[in-house]
């Protein structure tokens, strides 16, 4: 059977995704069954905290609360900005008839067909897309609980902690897919230098992502402390001996 050189395309490109894929799919399993191992489980929980207390003592901390909650969107709007602006210039590509789409040499593995060409443009701008379309819901959901928080806390009002709790987590749960649709957008950047490297760089993101998804400190930080309880006893004996 005669070698093509799509062949890589059809082989390394799936191959990487379906790695980030199966990662986040067992980072999932791991926010929902053991989430203080995992600093979106860590977080999200000290933002149910920090939601109580800004609502609780609503008169100091107005103003923090206002703050911070700017501070996400402005982080928000950011990314989103970005995105579109990426997906208007890779739209102005795939328009142009320009020399910009075809292959840099003939030493880029793959295919280098007109077909794959475009199939690499549009997946990219699709990505990006749908990264602006989450971050864009994420200011949204973030909007309406700057507003919310400081609503007065009367026991025949409806707005409570836990709701605005809920519409928080939503907020930061789109942000944080955007974040990794916008992340996922790399290796396919990559690819219109060929699926080699659109693959190395999918494997060397999944270690890197571990790194950061992950409470290594929480682990470390209860051992410690079972030390520090254990040479606390001992001394405690000395000193009754």
């Amino acid at each position: 059977m005669e070698w093509r050189s799509c062949y890589l395309d059809m082989v390394l490109v799936p191959l990487g995704f379906l790695m980030s894929i199966a990662y986040h799919c067992w980072l999932w399993h791991k926010v929902r069954t053991q989430p203080l191992t995992t600093i979106i489980g860590t977080n999200a929980s000290g933002r149910r905290f920090w939601v109580s207390a800004m609502m609780k003592d609503n008169d100091k901390k107005n103003i923090l609360a206002v703050q911070t909650l700017r501070n996400t969107i402005m982080g928000s709007t950011l990314m989103a900005t970005t995105s579109i602006l990426l997906c208007a210039g890779l739209a102005a590509v795939i328009s142009s008839t320009y020399s910009v789409k075809k292959p840099l040499n003939d030493s880029i593995f793959g295919a280098h067909g007109e077909f794959m060409v475009a199939l690499k443009y549009v997946t990219i701008l699709c990505i990006f897309l749908f990264s602006f379309f989450c971050h864009s819901l994420s200011i949204r959901f973030i909007s309406q609980v700057n507003i919310l928080i400081n609503t007065p806390q009367e026991p025949a009002f409806i707005v409570t902690p836990d709701y605005v709790s809920e519409l928080l987590e939503k907020g930061f749960l789109l942000n944080t897919v955007g974040n990794r649709l916008f992340y996922a957008a790399l290796p396919l950047l990559l690819w219109i230098f060929g699926p080699v490297l659109a693959f190395l760089c999918s494997v060397t993101m999944v270690p890197v992502l571990y790194n950061l998804d992950f409470v290594f400190a929480f682990r470390s930080g209860i051992k410690q402390q079972g030390k520090a309880d254990q040479v606390l006893n001992g001394c405690r004996d000395c000193e009754s001996v």
